[in-house]
């Protein structure tokens, strides 16, 4: 019998980006009967441990040589740069093995941002993904995202009743909406709202709260895990959201999301 292919995943950040490596985790272990290990930053560990598509999970704080040597006693038959930054490609360089990497059409991106002129792929980027792995035969099952919580990512609170949850937070200002038009809206809805995000989103909370007339508001922002925020998430009426992380967890859970982008 063949020995199973021992594949590492690399993806440093952030929440959304990891969650949308899940699919590729998946097909890695179902299609391929492969064993996966994953890297990351050890602030989003939580995001992919309890993922039982992968066997191991490694996390650095500061540079790739706090896991260098016990990577390479793994001998990893692929190595599948997600990520493509300066720092993946020391980590496949020191690896000397054989790897497939992400095109992140870096150029394309800029010329988008900076001039307008559009040249991108209209692909989601799962499919992205996948089109650099069809070399190992690596199908999308298009069974879409994967998020996993314990049984001990629970918080106080009824999540029985009806409620929304509104991730305020951002990566930038520009990808977010301001405290006037959340509260707007937080006034005119009468159910449960409990807002969430990081501890950076804990003034524009207050603000909201300051602003709307709706008393069935709770702040969690800060005050959370990002597995606790999922639960929340997971049992949520709907979820309203910016382009963020929380709004990628709220997609693999399934839930009736409006998002806002900037």
């Amino acid at each position: 019998m063949q020995k199973p292919l021992k594949i590492l995943v690399v993806r440093f950040s952030s929440i959304g980006d990891i969650v949308l490596t899940s699919p590729v985790v998946r097909c890695l272990k179902n299609q391929l009967k492969a064993e996966v290990h994953y890297i990351t930053n050890d602030r989003y560990s939580s995001i992919v441990n309890n993922n039982p598509n992968i066997a191991k999970v490694y996390t650095i704080s500061n540079s790739i040589s706090e896991v260098l040597e016990s990577l390479k006693l793994e001998r990893y038959d692929i190595v599948i740069d997600l990520h493509k930054n300066i720092r993946s490609y020391f980590l496949t360089s020191k690896l000397n093995t054989r790897h497939l990497r992400y095109n992140k059409y870096t150029l394309k991106r800029l010329l988008y941002v900076y001039f307008g002129i559009n040249l991108l792929p209209k692909k989601h980027i799962v499919d992205c993904y996948f089109s650099r792995l069809k070399k190992i035969g690596l199908k999308n099952d298009n069974v879409g995202l994967d998020y996993f919580i314990k049984d001990s990512d629970t918080i106080d609170y009824n999540i029985s009743q009806k409620y929304i949850s509104w991730c305020i937070g951002a990566s930038y200002e520009n990808k977010k909406l301001s405290p006037t038009q959340i509260s707007y809206v937080c006034s005119r809805i009468n159910i449960p709202i409990v807002l969430l995000g990081d501890e950076n989103d804990k003034e524009l909370a207050d603000r909201i709260l300051e602003k709307t007339q709706n008393k069935n508001i709770v702040n969690f922002c800060g005050k959370l895990t990002i597995n606790q925020s999922s639960y929340l998430l997971k049992n949520s009426y709907m979820v309203l959201s910016n382009d963020t992380g929380l709004m990628h967890i709220s997609s693999a859970f399934d839930k009736n999301i409006i998002s806002f982008w900037g």
